[in-house]
Order: C-alpha cells, then sequence, then structure tokens
C-alpha cells in the first residue's frame, strides 16, 4: 500500500535534572515477599519453538494477541481454553511489539523491515506502512485517544527516532533524537495524550509536545543508568526502571523532582518489563536473576511489598501491560511462555 510520509524538522530542548537526592532500599536479594502480596501466577506454553514470543497484549474480549520475533507472526491466546492460533507476517518482519485498535484490530511493529502492519484476523491479510527513510526499526507502539500511534525506533541512525503515525491518513511524523545511540525504547502516554519516552542509551527521559513536536529530555540522576523501561501513574508522575544500576525512580513534571529507589535484587538485577496496575503500584522484572523475579513497588508507602518468582524461569520477562478487567499482568518469556500475574 502507498504511504504518505511528513519528516518533521528535529526540534530539541534538553533538560538536565540533578535530582532531589537519591533513596534507597538495602542491597537484599533474599527480600521475601509480604505475606498474601504475591501474584497468582499462571502460563502457558508457546508450541512454535525458538521463535521468542513477547509483547502481550489484552484484546477487546479479553484475548490475548503477541507476536513471535523470530518467527515472523502474531500469535493469539484464548485464556479460557487455552488455544494458541497463529498468524503469518510477512517474511523477515521480525515483530516486535503488539497493541490492538479500539476496533479490535491488532497493529504490529516490523522490527525487522521497517514498517508497521495491521492484521485482520477474519483474513489473516496484513496491511502494511513503511517507515520513511532512515526509521528502519519500530519498536514499541502505544495509540492515544483519536487512534494514532506512537512508537519508538531505537537502532536508527543515528541516535533514533521518536515517531508519530495516523491510521487513517498514513502520515508518519518523525521526530530524531540528538546525540549517538540514545535508542529510544519504552514508550507511554499521560491523561493529555503526551508520549513519554525512555532512552535505553542513556540516562535520559523525555517527552515530545503532540503540538509542535518539541522534544525535551531531562536526564536521571546517574550517570551509567540506562533506562529501558517507562510508566505512568494516574497523577501523571512518571516512572522508570534502570537497567543498569537496579533502581525504579520517578520523575514529576509539575515540580521538576526525581527521586530513586534500589531495588531489592540489589545493582545487577537488570530491570526489565514494567507496568501500573489501578491502584498506580508499579511492578517491574529484576531479569538478571534466574528465576526472574517479579517486585511490586508503592509509591503511596515508597516501599517494596512483594518479591516473587516467575515459574517458568522466564528468562527474560521484555515487556508486559496491565488489565484492569482481570486484574492482572500479562507476560511474555523467553522460556516460552505467555504469562498472566493475577495481582493482589
Amino acid at each position: 500500500m502507498r504511504t504518505t510520509i511528513t519528516l518533521i524538522p528535529l526540534l530539541f530542548v534538553f533538560g538536565a535534572l540533578a535530582g532531589p537526592g537519591v533513596a534507597q532500599t538495602p542491597d537484599d536479594p533474599d527480600l521475601p515477599a509480604v505475606s498474601g502480596s504475591e501474584p497468582e501466577f499462571e502460563e502457558w506454553d508457546v508450541p512454535w519453538e525458538d521463535t521468542r514470543p513477547r509483547d502481550p497484549f489484552v484484546g477487546l474480549d479479553g484475548s490475548i494477541w503477541f507476536v513471535g520475533q523470530l518467527g515472523d507472526y502474531m500469535g493469539f491466546l484464548d485464556p479460557e481454553t487455552g488455544e494458541m492460533y497463529r498468524y503469518a507476517l510477512p517474511e523477515g518482519s521480525a515483530p516486535h511489539n503488539v497493541i490492538v485498535d479500539t476496533e479490535g484490530f491488532p497493529w504490529y511493529a516490523g522490527n525487522g523491515d521497517a514498517h508497521i502492519g495491521r492484521l485482520d484476523p477474519a483474513t489473516g491479510e496484513v496491511l502494511r506502512y513503511d517507515m520513511p527513510e532512515g526509521v528502519r526499526d519500530p519498536h514499541t507502539m502505544v495509540q492515544n485517544a483519536s487512534g494514532e500511534i506512537w512508537f519508538t525506533a531505537q537502532r536508527s541512525a543515528p541516535a533514533g527516532y521518536v515517531a508519530r503515525f495516523s491510521p487513517v491518513t498514513g502520515v508518519i511524523e518523525a521526530v530524531g533524537v540528538p546525540g549517538e545511540e540514545m535508542r529510544p525504547y519504552g514508550i507511554v502516554l499521560d491523561s493529555s495524550d503526551r508520549p513519554w519516552v525512555a532512552f535505553m542509551g542513556s540516562n535520559r527521559i523525555g517527552t515530545v509536545d503532540p503540538e509542535t513536536l518539541e522534544l525535551e529530555m531531562f536526564e536521571t540522576p546517574f550517570e551509567g543508568s540506562r533506562i529501558r523501561r517507562i510508566g505512568v501513574t494516574s497523577d501523571d508522575r512518571i516512572w522508570w526502571v534502570d537497567a543498569a544500576y537496579g533502581f525504579v525512580g520517578v520523575f514529576d513534571p509539575v515540580s521538576g523532582e526525581m527521586d530513586q529507589w534500589q531495588s531489592p535484587g540489589g545493582e545487577e538485577s537488570g530491570l526489565y518489563a514494567m507496568a501500573v496496575d489501578a491502584r498506580d503500584r508499579i511492578w517491574y522484572v529484576e531479569s538478571n536473576r534466574s528465576p526472574n523475579r517479579f517486585v511490586g513497588f508503592d509509591p503511596a508507602t515508597e516501599e517494596f511489598f512483594s518479591v516473587s518468582e516467575v515459574p517458568s524461569g522466564g528468562g527474560n520477562v521484555r515487556h508486559m501491560v496491565f488489565d484492569a478487567a482481570s486484574n492482572a499482568i500479562w507476560f511474555a518469556t523467553d522460556t516460552h511462555t505467555i504469562g498472566r500475574a493475577t495481582i493482589p
């Protein structure tokens, strides 16, 4: 399908925040979960071997969509029956992420060959939208209230892109990131539909003004931090996990203040996937521990209240989403499962 592209001039505003200080918990890898605070886990084995199932998303009817990054497919799971189905995607697409729109159509990021696609589950047909020149690896996507899709492209030269795609017009507006190998990675929307981005190649988070497409970036407290995934609570504070030093952190866009707390697993815990639940609690995974560990942090008390192991081991839990209808966090693992953590 023919696609119209609009490239936006690169507009950058840098903001550097030293942070008001760093709050830490003891480096205690054996910190137990508080009784009654552990999620209830259930995992389903994905039958297509060596395909790296990842990034599940909950459909309108409660079904689960996911992608096989190494298998060029989109998967479907019915949690009630355990039935799985596989839809073939274009060869070489290496799908990285999936979301479901308000009409029930799943969209995927074709990380391997620079496109975003929409699958029609009724026919198996894919509607494909190719990226503009330079934007070669759509990574993680979110959809705003108007139906536009914001996404990151982490390894597109020289430092990556944050972009907005309109399924109605086919227009892709790409905002270049200054510097080198900034690696825009996780992305979320706040209550005003404003995108916030984690920059995996640095210690920065940032936001794009939806009106002007001006990019603003903020430094987290430690220069050596690597910010991988990002979340937002109902008060529009922005939360992140630090893959390098093992901190969960927060930024208040109103006050400009930052704070962070070291994960129970310590500096080497390798924080990766994260999600925010309906009670504004932060859940994330320590992926460098075997088995991987789910950790719960309560911003109201500034305490870690839950630490529990992923039954399958996890390998790496790369991305996860919270579903309010089931009060559960959905995730996929490098041990080839789709998982549900029903939270207390």
